[in-house]
């Protein structure tokens, strides 16, 4: 017998790259368990189902950043004394990444690449753990949302907030719309699927000095002229990151989806004061902020 749930929960992280860099994403996952009936005649109640996979699924994957722990790229230390993580993603051409996190903040995938097959394979292994002895086969199917017009992905960290969002590297994989003069603006969103491909998304405020900074051996070589560095510290601890500014982009307030979507509209006034515009700027799988200008 196999029991199905279908749009179980949408995971929303990013991930190392080495072509791309950081890249936000939005993945949504679907769900079949083989096995046989138990006492209550069911392979698993729904509610479990619902509560205990989206469960180990958010706290294992959603709002972390994946890293592929068996790439060439990847170094990894971890200091016992103060749990912090150092992360340094060393790619060539002056494009390395490097982060100082709290180990909740990652999540290390043991493959050279992530991929829905390498995660799928993560999680599968976290999940039969805690499955009953009825259910003896698990499937996880992850997929993108279908979007018809332009998106973009992008990685961001919002260090107010009190949940994981705080963390300074997660992401989505977010469509855009943009409304001139009441008429839908293709251009303008091509603008932004092309300007925000594979960004990440910086609070001018939250830019440190490299004194500041728990650098690793790595990133102290680094040629600082090329990478924004960041950090904050919020509830869950204390957020570094270094990241080259070919890949990122800056705004004055923070990262918010609400604040996103009045920096597009604000920007798109700017570049046509005469004219009006609505921004629907989408955080993930149907969910966003309206704003005007």
């Amino acid at each position: 017998m196999q029991l199905f749930v279908n749009d179980l929960t949408v995971m929303d992280f990013s991930y190392l790259c080495p072509r791309r860099g950081m890249v936000g994403e939005s993945w949504i996952v679907d769900v079949i368990l083989d096995g046989g009936l138990n006492e209550e005649s069911m392979v698993l109640d729904f509610s479990k189902v619902k509560k205990q996979l989206k469960r180990l699924i958010d706290e294992h994957v959603d709002h972390k950043l994946l890293v592929p722990a068996e790439h060439e790229f990847a170094r990894v230390k971890h200091d016992p004394l103060t749990d912090q993580v150092n992360l340094d993603f060393l790619r060539p051409d002056g494009r390395s990444i490097h982060l100082h996190c709290p180990p909740e903040a990652y999540a290390f995938i043991y493959s050279e690449e992530v991929t829905m097959a390498s995660v799928s394979q993560y999680l599968k292994e976290i999940i039969a753990t805690e499955l009953p002895d009825n259910v003896q086969g698990l499937t996880l199917m992850l997929r993108e949302e279908v979007i018809d017009g332009p998106y973009y992905h992008y990685t961001h960290g919002l260090k107010k907030h009190d949940g994981n969002c705080q963390r300074i590297a997660h992401g989505h994989r977010s469509r855009v719309k943009v409304v001139k003069n009441s008429q839908q603006d293709i251009q303008s969103e091509r603008y932004w699927a092309k300007r925000w491909q594979d960004i990440y998304i910086g609070t001018r405020e939250d830019l440190v000095s490299q004194s500041q900074l728990h650098l690793s051996e790595h990133a102290s070589e680094l040629d600082f002229s090329e990478h924004y560095l960041f950090a904050y510290e919020s509830s869950q601890g204390l957020f570094e990151l270094i990241i080259p500014k070919s890949e990122s982009d800056l705004v004055d307030t923070d990262s918010t989806v609400e604040c996103l979507a009045q920096f597009m509209a604000d920007e798109h006034k700017r570049m046509e004061p005469d004219a009006e515009f609505q921004v629907f700027a989408f955080e993930g799988v149907g969910k966003g902020a309206i704003a005007y200008a």
